[in-house]
């Protein structure tokens, strides 16, 4: 048997049912790993080890019973320090709320322990959920598990270095503008972001709520089903279904979103056109297609996100604005300078935007693939400037449109990942899933690890 850590969600589970492990043992496997690899990634801010074993003794204890509480049954899992949790402290990313402990768990981690997934701690993130990496804070950035000289991306940056540094197999994240798919790009994990409104946002710091979003970063596109599955609330399971082949499946190919951008790496180009053509090997029919110009969204969103996020922290900032990193409260501040004028016009124009991505899906296709993130991970060193950097994505438009997006390893360059998006219609997280597995049982990304500890047996 593979390292425990290692196996996947559905290996693990069926070992656990088959009682040749339990979940006690897997916990175990699951804290030595961490506290092995993580001074390197500093994934972690917090490490609850007697909780998660007392609530692998829990889980343990329903199996014997003959309970089958879900897909995470047993299962570690690490949850992004966005989130609230009643027994560990809940930061925000921000020294604002350092030693904060939640009277109530979020609405999702609260369906996680129902369904008895045991929490191994919490996740780095950026401040707020803003921007980063910062230098500013009590707690350093989290670090790329290929290159630990380069960022993750943000801002469920913890969330991503875990999962890439075989820490979890799976842990939630927040995504308001590409934060659970830029890290997943950035380090070469799948990145979930489901349809707006899809699971409760209760318990989640806000950011900007037109926007904010629940997701998962995860090893592979089924252990990020399963946990959409485990939180979702649905009756269907939307894991283990992979399509045989593709044919009869549209692909929209929004090539020319990013083929024409001066800041697209040629490596990303090449990996985005070779994803086309195993979409076609596939026995999709793969049609270049037009998007909305990529500005109009950044554009709208940009003004719904500061105009939201100063008036989340207007009084907060007033009270503790000495305690926030300079970047964070500088980019926040910005939203000052709107006025609702401004945000009703924004809104408009993203539900224009809407409607023509609406169109594509309503002309026949099924899924739009496009790139993530248009450069591979940088150096920290790029960030170590006055104001705010913002990395080249195509990540805000869906959400100022709020469709599911499936995001996914698309090969390496020069040791670091490189990724795309799948998205789909709103509320078909089933199918999109089904394609994106089809996908990725035809490629090897995922199943490439950071090479440090490739030969490590924890």
């Amino acid at each position: 048997m593979s390292a425990l850590p290692d196996l996947s969600i559905a290996e693990a589970a069926e070992a656990l049912r088959q009682r040749q492990i339990c979940s006690v043992e897997l916990t175990e496997a699951y804290l030595a790993r961490i506290d092995a690899r993580d001074p390197t990634y500093r994934s972690f801010v917090h490490v609850a080890g007697e909780q998660a074993l007392a609530a692998a003794r829990a889980a343990d204890a329903a199996f014997a019973r003959g309970e089958d509480l879900g897909p995470l049954h047993g299962i570690p899992i690490g949850v992004k320090d966005l989130f609230d949790t009643v027994d560990m402290p809940t930061t925000y990313g921000s020294d604002v709320f350092s030693g904060h402990r939640p009277d109530a768990d979020a609405a999702v981690v609260a369906r996680l322990r129902a369904g008895g997934a045991v929490i191994l701690g919490k996740l780095e993130t950026y401040e707020f959920a803003m921007v980063g990496p910062v230098f500013d804070r009590a707690t350093p950035p989290a670090t790329n598990p290929w290159k630990p000289d380069h960022f993750t991306g943000g801002s469920s940056s913890g969330s991503a270095s875990a999962v890439a540094g075989g820490l979890v197999r799976t842990a939630l994240g927040s995504d308001t503008g590409g934060s659970v798919r830029s890290p997943s790009a950035y380090c070469g994990t799948v990145g979930f972001k489901p349809t707006y409104g899809a699971l409760p946002l209760d318990g989640v710091f806000p950011l900007s709520p037109s926007f904010d979003h629940v997701g998962f970063l995860s090893a592979s596109v089924n252990e990020a089903l399963l946990t959409f599955d485990a939180v979702s609330g649905r009756t269907g399971k939307l894991a283990g279904n992979p399509l045989p082949d593709l044919a009869g499946i549209r692909v929209g190919y929004a090539r020319d979103w990013f083929a024409a951008d001066p800041q697209t790496h040629p490596a990303m180009l090449s990996a985005l056109d070779a994803a086309a053509s195993q979409f076609s090997l596939l026995g999709a029919r793969v049609e270049e297609i037009a998007l909305p110009d990529i500005s109009r969204f950044e554009a709208a969103g940009a003004v719904i996100i500061h105009a939201e996020a100063y008036a989340g922290h207007k009084a907060l900032m007033a009270q503790h604005g000495e305690r926030y990193s300079r970047k964070v409260f500088q980019n926040i501040l910005s939203g000052l300078l709107l006025d609702e004028a401004d945000l009703e016009t924004a809104r408009r124009a993203a539900a224009l935007l809407t409607g023509e991505v609406d169109a594509r899906f309503q002309s026949g296709h099924d899924v739009i693939l496009t790139v993530n993130t248009l450069t591979p991970a940088l150096p920290f060193s790029h960030f170590q400037t006055d104001a705010a950097v913002w990395t080249p994505m195509r990540t805000l438009a869906f959400n100022v449109t709020g469709h599911p997006v499936m995001a996914m390893p698309a090969g390496f360059h020069e040791g670091l990942p490189l990724g795309l998006q799948l998205v789909g219609p709103v509320h078909s997280e089933a199918r999109l899933g089904a394609i994106a597995q089809a996908y990725e049982a035809t490629t090897d990304f995922t199943a490439i690890r950071p090479p440090r500890f490739v030969s490590s047996d924890r």
